[in-house]
């Protein structure tokens, strides 16, 4: 989905995905002379030169005097472009190629190596509204602090003045990196809180709350899911093996640590597995996600959670280390 960007009536940039044109255009939001852009112009037009078919049978307004030639969109409305490679199977690595002047922020302790040129510096916040002021910053930092992740966020900048420079970012634990094209999916995604590992700058990193109280206390993962914004690329770690289901209309449920993210269209929800005889002894737990509507939805086969909690109980006292071994077993009658 094309992302198109005008200035309204008090000045101000805005943005607007190209389905919503016609029904801007009809309400009076953007007008013959309103000036627009979008990737792939060299300048502001008017929308009456960018978007004719718009103003079909309207009269259109005369031209506008030359102008100075306008900048682009401000950075913190639109995110930088990366170009990135994927290596290995299960323990996976992302490189991010970087230009001059190119940034990609992730989250702290996911470098993995760099290249001369790229400096990193730890921010509080994604930097995708450099404008906005310290209060906002605060409620922005307060927001990642309820998903339980740290504060500060890294960004790394090539600073050099020519050439590509790389720089990786690691998966915490095995499975699999997704790239997800913000602009091709609506400019939005909403993932589990500890899936986001990295995305292009003027990505917005932000908290999604579930829309009923029952997906908050039964969710399983917590009814705080973390949104990602923006028109750029972002790249989500999932456990296991990764699944990627298109829904038409379809309803799916799902174990609720299995899910990885879902783009916009999708309604989540979480209902009760079954009768009480299946909730309690089905071991499938006591709820599922219900997911159903329009869009595209990842799921993992191993959530972190449930590895953890296989290792903790591996880990229990009193188990022998040599499980399953009868040396093991006879190694503790002269232990200690």
């Amino acid at each position: 989905m094309k992302i198109w960007f005008y200035v309204d009536s008090k000045k101000d940039q805005q943005q607007i995905p190209d389905a919503h044109l016609e029904e801007a255009a009809k309400r009076g939001i953007i007008k013959p002379d309103t000036k627009v852009w979008s990737s792939g112009m060299a300048n502001w037009q008017n929308a009456s030169v960018a978007l004719p078919q718009l103003f079909t049978g309207t009269s259109a307004a005369p031209p506008a005097e030359a102008a100075p030639p306008a900048l682009p969109p401000k950075r913190d409305m639109k995110s930088h472009e990366i170009d990135y490679e994927i290596f290995g199977s299960d323990m996976q690595i992302v490189e991010v190629e970087l230009e001059p002047g190119e940034t990609v922020i992730a989250e702290a302790g996911a470098m993995n190596y760099l290249e001369e040129d790229i400096d990193f510096e730890a921010k509080m916040g994604d930097g995708s509204t450099a404008n906005e002021g310290v209060m906002g910053k605060l409620l922005a930092v307060g927001k990642r602090a309820l998903t339980g992740e740290s504060i500060f966020m890294t960004h790394f900048t090539h600073r050099g003045n020519e050439g590509k420079r790389r720089v990786s970012f690691a998966a915490p634990f095995p499975g699999k990196i997704v790239a997800v094209d913000l602009s091709k999916i609506g400019g939005e995604l909403t993932c589990q809180k500890d899936s986001f590992l990295c995305a292009a700058y003027g990505t917005k990193v932000t908290i999604a709350f579930t829309r009923k109280l029952g997906s908050g206390f039964f969710g399983g993962e917590g009814f705080i899911l973390q949104k990602l914004c923006g028109d750029g690329k972002a790249f989500i770690h999932a456990g296991g093996t990764v699944i990627k289901k298109e829904l038409k209309g379809e309803t799916l449920r799902v174990d609720t640590g299995c899910l990885v993210g879902f783009t916009p269209g999708i309604n989540y929800d979480i209902q009760r597995a079954g009768n009480l005889k299946s909730m309690f002894f089905g071991g499938e737990g006591m709820f599922l996600a219900s997911l159903s509507g329009h869009g595209t939805v990842w799921l993992q086969s191993l959530p972190f959670s449930r590895l953890a909690e296989r290792v903790v109980g591996q880990m229990a006292p009193g188990r022998a280390q040599g499980e399953g071994s009868p040396i093991g077993a006879l190694g503790n009658l002269f232990g200690d």
